[in-house]
């Protein structure tokens, strides 16, 4: 038997963009999959494939009662829930981010421990990091200084969740993994330009038929983008295999300049507008990209969709699912 054979597993914003890969692997491993989710404000079609096979519960997980009935009798909580948004939300909002975020993280990890749940996924980000550090970056970087500007309020409650968790396992022996995924991307993903991340964000106004296609920064900002499946299966592999307080990054090794990556959506997408970088606006973190290797020590994590190939998914579910 494998290690997800009957296991019951509770994933909090199962029915999100990453949460629903991460519940469909974790159908496909044999666990027994319940999703808590705020129902009313979620994309329940993201779930079709696996919604025979799993048990929903309706819940607001920043109220503990709510979030002990969600725990209560599983044996493993991934917790995928939080606030998410692009630089310029980002930017706007960090209160709310900070907020938002710290309450879901200790109001879930609460209920955990009062249920006796055995393994928990505390989902950490790259965010933590700061503006130049460096590059690949190792896990041991991830208190120095502020997080990057662009990233302040939702950095710091990441870093928040990665102290609490190891808090809990100090004093209350909570086997709990720490992951530090870098930017997601891929089908299901949020394509609201004043919300979402730069690839949806592109793609739907890449579709829109914008010309020029105005992109903030200089373009010469690096990321290292991580496709949805590869991300969903780094937290899955990382609870399973390193349950020990210690931040892991999930990532990629492959970096791309913004530049060279608008350049790669417009080729696949077959599309060719005029291209504009506004260098008023803000570019973000000048690099980002992470060093690999704990991941592939610890857990023998590494990512198996190329950037072509994952954006070649992507755009073929947008064209899809939005008729284009």
């Amino acid at each position: 038997m494998g290690f997800w054979d009957d296991k019951k597993a509770m994933v909090t914003g199962g029915v999100g963009f990453i949460g629903s890969h991460a519940v469909e692997m974790l159908v496909d491993l044999g666990a027994k999959v319940t999703v808590a989710d705020n129902l009313k404000n979620s994309t329940m079609k993201n779930l079709d494939r696996v919604k025979d096979e799993i048990r929903l519960v309706e819940a607001d997980i920043t109220d503990l009662e709510q979030a002990k009935m969600a725990c209560s009798g599983q044996d493993v909580v991934l917790n995928l829930v939080a606030r998410v948004g692009g630089i310029g939300f980002n930017l706007d909002h960090p209160g709310t981010m900070f907020r938002d975020n710290v309450l879901m993280s200790t109001t879930v990890l609460e209920a955990a421990r009062q249920c006796g749940i055995e393994r928990f996924l505390t989902v950490s980000s790259a965010c933590v990091y700061p503006r130049h550090c460096t590059i690949p970056t190792p896990e041991t970087e991830g208190f120095l200084e502020d997080p990057e500007l662009t990233n302040f309020g939702y950095g710091w409650a990441k870093r928040v969740a990665e102290i609490q968790s190891r808090a809990y396992n100090m004093e209350f022996g909570m086997k709990i993994a720490i992951a530090r995924p870098y930017n997601a991307y891929g089908p299901r993903d949020h394509f609201d330009p004043a919300t979402s991340h730069v690839i949806p964000a592109l793609i739907k106004r890449i579709f829109d038929g914008e010309d020029p296609l105005v992109v903030w920064g200089s373009g010469e900002q690096t990321r290292a983008f991580l496709y949805v499946k590869d991300f969903a299966r780094g937290l899955i592999e990382t609870v399973e295999k390193y349950p020990e307080c210690d931040a892991v990054n999930i990532g990629t090794d492959e970096e791309v300049t913004i530049k060279d990556l608008v350049s790669l959506l417009l080729e696949v997408a077959g599309k060719d507008p005029d291209v504009v970088f506004d260098k008023s606006k803000p570019s973000g973190q000048p690099r980002r990209n992470c060093d690999t290797r704990k991941a592939r020590e610890k857990v023998g994590f590494e990512a198996h969709y190329t950037l072509r190939d994952g954006l070649a998914e992507t755009i073929d579910w947008y064209r899809q699912e939005f008729g284009f």
